[in-house]
């Protein structure tokens, strides 16, 4: 297990895509508003958006995929030490559409975030991502949505839930509209989450256990 023992947070952030969310998470440990800093970033897209805004920022930007390395356990060995060599102790998944391989499972043990845009266990589960989930909640007239962030496990979306933020569904919403105002509402959550750990005030050992995690 990787711990913990000062505030400082050693980001490696896993993205797909444009990387938003990444770029907010860059943006507060610029401006100092975590204690934390994001030494690698890694994609299994070579033209992700998500790489560019990390060399943007004189961060790490990393190609790792099946395209890289065919084989999935070697794959899933070289972003292991990847995030051991650049002394991560937290990793983000940020748009991250790979399911995560058990060594880096193993050696991250309650130390990878998640964000899911429901809240969880509504709407979860390998399939379930981005405008599918929006377009179910819409389907089943729900009043809230959400943003929920938890502890990466085995299966999708199963992991630990660590904080959970509403959003409400409007009458008038498409999947465009309810989307947009949850990912506005998933950027400034992810932020409030992290200095919550780095003040301690969220202890994601304590979060496993008291999810039944051991």
């Amino acid at each position: 297990m990787i711990l913990m023992n000062n505030v400082t947070l050693n980001l490696g952030v896993l993205a797909s895509h444009e990387g938003t969310n990444l770029q907010v998470i860059l943006d507060a440990c610029d401006q100092q508003f975590i204690d934390a800093s994001v030494n690698v970033v890694i994609s299994n897209n070579s033209d992700s958006g998500a790489l560019k805004r990390a060399q943007h920022s004189n961060v790490l930007a990393v190609h790792l995929s099946a395209i890289t390395h065919s084989n999935e356990y070697e794959l899933d060995s070289v972003i292991t030490e990847t995030m051991l060599s650049n002394q991560v102790n937290l990793i983000l998944l940020a748009g991250y559409m790979k399911k995560i391989g058990p060594l880096l499972l193993r050696h991250y043990k309650n130390r990878i975030i998640n964000s899911h845009p429901s809240l969880l266990p509504l709407y979860s589960g390998k399939g379930m991502f981005g405008d599918l989930v929006h377009k179910a909640v819409l389907d089943n007239n729900e009043k809230i949505s959400g943003i929920t962030l938890h502890l990466v496990d085995e299966s999708y979306d199963n992991g630990p839930k660590i904080a959970q933020k509403t959003v409400e569904v409007y009458p008038t919403d498409d999947i465009t509209s309810l989307k947009n105002r949850i990912q506005i509402t998933e950027r400034k959550f992810w932020i409030e989450t992290l200095k919550k750990i780095c003040k301690k005030e969220i202890d994601l050992d304590l979060v496993s256990k008291q999810n039944g995690v051991f």
